[in-house]
């Protein structure tokens, strides 16, 4: 009778545990089909096209943004500055002159916060109030937002698709916040970027991140005057869009 009960006890435990490992293969055949319906983020565009969108976080580094302006006025650059609420509210002149001088102007949340953190809502809250604030001060609505910290999950994705927007990260990223990060690090990463799982990342099409900083204002005459040399053009996210899938195209890289 003992060994009867034991056995009983034994074949409840075993069932038991097979339904826990069938309830955590079903969550996670669940989160893995719903990644694959989440909004796919701009990391590229697809063109044999020298072109190349230079995009710019800001959430500080003011002081740099005047110098990073006449370099590209220099080099006939045309670049998209991402900004977030709290900073444009604190420096509407400046960001008024930025666009006055031809760049794209788009959205990095207000508070730059962790999306990942976040519920879609709070996303949302955070896209809608620097939607508002950058229009106020320019007059133009952003249609971009570039998540704060490279964050790609769930959250701020549905966030920026259900607003209408298109969340973008990067081909190319300078990693120009490290202090380690010289300048010619940072102009090697976009000039002759590092090969990732043994692919070359692709210059064409290719969107790369940067931040106002020091050195990455003393690197930008050397990355556009070599790539200009190289026949590429630095346009904004508008326009690199328009030449997707121009010519023999073969898929991007991240």
């Amino acid at each position: 009778m003992f060994v009867l009960e034991i056995t009983k006890s034994k074949i409840k435990k075993a069932i038991l545990l097979l339904i826990f490992i069938s309830l955590l293969l079903l969550q996670n055949r669940t989160v893995g089909v719903s990644n694959l319906n989440l909004p796919v983020p701009l990391e590229h565009v697809e063109t044999t096209e020298k072109v190349i969108a230079l995009t710019i976080n800001v959430d500080w580094g003011e002081e740099y943004i005047p110098p990073m302006l006449d370099i590209f006025d220099d080099y006939r650059a045309k670049v998209t500055f991402f900004v977030t609420g709290r900073w444009a509210q604190k420096h509407p002149d400046l960001l008024k002159i930025m666009a006055e001088r031809g760049h794209q102007i788009e959205n990095h949340g207000y508070s730059h916060p962790h999306p990942d953190r976040l519920p879609v809502t709070k996303n949302k809250e955070e896209i809608i109030k620097t939607e508002n604030i950058i229009r106020n001060i320019i007059g133009k609505k952003t249609k971009f937002y570039a998540p704060p910290y490279g964050e790609r999950g769930k959250s701020g994705l549905l966030a920026a698709e259900e607003l209408g927007y298109t969340t973008v990260l990067w081909t190319l990223d300078t990693i120009d916040w490290r202090s380690d990060s010289t300048p010619e690090i940072i102009a090697r990463r976009v000039i002759n970027p590092a090969k990732r799982n043994g692919i070359q990342p692709e210059k064409k099409g290719a969107i790369v991140l940067m931040h106002p900083k020091e050195n990455t204002v003393k690197a930008l005459p050397q990355i556009l005057s070599t790539l200009n040399n190289e026949q590429y053009m630095f346009v904004t996210l508008d326009e690199l869009i328009t030449y997707k899938n121009s010519g023999h195209t073969t898929p991007g890289v991240k």
